[in-house]
């Protein structure tokens, strides 16, 4: 497997490919995911003359037989844009790694032996059904304006933003600075929130709300709009 390095807008001198290649050891991310198929990494260069300090963005992108996994950053020369990326890139295969280990079954408890083992837990008889046949109460937490019976699985966190408006284009630079897959803005034209996501390779979307009290009544929502 080699490393494609491009650039998006810009030329890519020699040796800053040649970094690359000793920066991104391919053995070491290897051992983290076994099955890369390609490595890419793209330099672009921000022409606004404010934005010196982040002047110069590189995105890595790792594909292999599981999720793509991107990093990038953005500082005043490529050399530095690239050493932060790769130690995103780094953390990020890092924890997909710790994830599939910990989903081989290290510590699991054989079904037979979790009455034992575990303090508390529901015993079955052999006919399948609850033993003692008494019905057990479950708890009932209130989640800010939610109720939820039992231990969940929901996890809520609620988080406020103060947000400048801001132009579409601007609001896509934001979310690839910071890599995510979809970015909330308010829209400086419209004064309404808005969201831009990653569609397909470089393709994006953006989905814009528009505040309507008539809409209350009708059934769904723009939940479901992002698969779009």
């Amino acid at each position: 497997m080699d490393i494609v390095v491009k650039g998006r807008k810009t030329e890519v001198p020699e040796r800053f490919r040649k970094h690359v290649a000793e920066k991104l050891k391919l053995d070491k991310i290897q051992k983290f995911d076994g099955k890369v198929i390609s490595l890419d990494v793209e330099v672009s260069k921000e022409p606004n003359p404010r934005q010196a300090d982040r002047s110069d963005r590189v995105e890595i992108t790792l594909r292999s037989r599981g999720p793509v996994i991107r990093a990038e950053a953005a500082a005043a020369d490529p050399y530095a844009a690239l050493d932060l990326a790769t130690g995103k890139l780094e953390a990020r295969l890092r924890k997909q790694h710790d994830k599939r280990y910990s989903r081989r079954g290290n510590g699991r408890i054989p079904a037979a032996e979790v009455a034992e083992t575990v303090p508390g837990a529901a015993s079955f008889n052999s006919e399948g059904d609850l033993a003692g046949g008494e019905a057990q109460s479950v708890p009932t937490t209130r989640i800010g304006s939610l109720e939820v019976q039992g231990e969940g699985p929901l996890v809520m966190r609620e988080k406020t933003h103060v947000a400048a408006p801001m132009l579409l284009d601007q609001a896509l630079y934001e979310m690839e600075l910071v890599g995510h897959d979809f970015y909330l803005f308010v829209d400086a034209e419209t004064k309404e929130p808005s969201v831009v996501y990653r569609r397909h390779a470089y393709d994006y979307g953006v989905i814009h709300l528009r505040t309507d009290p008539l809409a209350a009544d009708e059934a769904g929502g723009a939940g479901g709009a992002l698969g779009g």
